[in-house]
């Protein structure tokens, strides 16, 4: 039962932004020159204690903003990493247009990154200062030339909805806008006011549930005509185009995760790394652990692959268990057939399109 080997994934942390989003809850930090340098050392240390495999399928650097890091400091974060990347697959770093130059772009392509998530959020000027974002659509397309101009054309875009005074032609227009741009992958998340970010101090909420629904119906709706095809929840992408790291967590693959406000999972462990730089720095093995329960395994395995539209693969939930998903939710699922939330085809179970929408009330029945 979840016996594998070392994990084929890896996740690193970069806590830096050059400013706070109002809307962000990940762990992060000013930026500091100085405390970089003692983030670096901390890091380099983790690494060297892990054990990392030398045959990794993906590399995702995430943040915080990775591009936040002076060119050196990019540079020695993507060294420290260089061992592990040679046989990767799909290598990301998410880019913020604002923190991005040429000379950058080079240094990632020289490294191996062959795919980059940009943060474009939206199209609307007040909005993305309602945002604490402090770039533009132009801003956005001139980083992809950059990219295309170093070889990297794998690009993802991501987007909000469901933000403070965003109607639903704000959202179309920046939907649209994002597609000239041409990108190979959008992701498009509703927003969550969560209580340590700036949106939660000032009040501030997402919409109403039915304009929420109405933008996501539109967005499920539009962006397979115009060749994005949904393959999850939030993500849709041009054939080929999916994300190989990402389709990781959501078919319960095990991963590391490294730095400061990193987790990740290995077997029935789950870990949590502090988002406390200062504790991180003071000690980078530390993390808090979870051991998993057969059962806590079993429902994890089946919340994040409900979140695929192919669903989750029977026989792969049997070969890690030791248990068909018939027996290990039997009076559980039924019903949920009957009504056509859920069915059963080719081995796999999946969410139907009534479904999909109330997956979160489906996963809370199962559970």
């Amino acid at each position: 039962m979840i016996l594998r080997n070392k994990p084929e994934y890896l996740y690193v942390h970069v806590p830096f932004c050059a400013s706070i989003c109002a809307y962000c809850d990940f762990a992060h930090t000013v930026y500091r020159t100085s405390t970089v340098r003692s983030w670096l050392d901390a890091l380099r240390k983790e690494i060297q204690a892990k054990e990392i495999r030398r045959d990794l399928r993906t590399i995702y650097i995430g943040g915080g903003t990775p591009t936040s890091l002076s060119y050196e400091e990019l540079k020695e974060l993507l060294q420290m990493l260089s061992p592990y990347s040679e046989q990767v697959i799909e290598y990301t770093c998410e880019v913020n247009p604002e923190t991005m130059d040429t000379q950058k772009a080079e240094l990632m392509a020289e490294y191996g990154i062959n795919r980059i998530s940009i943060g474009y959020q939206c199209s609307q000027p007040e909005l993305l200062k309602l945002l604490g974002r402090h770039h533009s659509s132009e801003t956005v397309e001139e980083t992809m030339k950059v990219f295309a101009s170093c070889g990297i054309d794998n690009i993802s875009l991501d987007l909000m909805y469901s933000l403070p005074t965003q109607s639903m032609d704000m959202l179309k227009e920046s939907v649209e806008k994002a597609i000239a741009m041409n990108p190979d992958h959008l992701s498009l998340y509703s927003l969550t006011v969560e209580e340590n970010t700036v949106f939660y101090k000032k009040h501030l909420s997402s919409l109403d549930e039915d304009t929420e629904a109405d933008m996501y119906e539109y967005i499920c709706s539009y962006l397979p005509k115009r060749g994005y095809e949904q393959y999850e929840i939030s993500n849709f992408a041009k054939k080929g185009r999916q994300s190989l790291h990402n389709r990781a967590y959501w078919t319960y693959r095990d991963f590391i995760g490294i730095s400061c406000g990193a987790s990740g999972k290995e077997g029935m462990r789950r870990y949590d790394h502090t988002r406390s730089l200062k504790e991180y720095i003071n000690d980078p093995l530390k993390t808090e652990d979870i051991l998993l329960s057969k059962e806590d395994a079993m429902f994890e395995m089946v919340m994040m692959n409900l979140r695929l539209v192919e669903g989750m693969s029977l026989n792969l939930f049997e070969e890690t268990f030791g248990v068909s998903f018939e027996d290990a939710f039997r009076g559980r699922y039924e019903e949920m057939i009957e009504r056509k939330l859920l069915r059963i085809s080719d081995g796999m179970i999946a969410c139907t399109k009534k479904g999909y929408p109330i997956l979160n009330d489906i996963l809370s029945d199962l559970l």
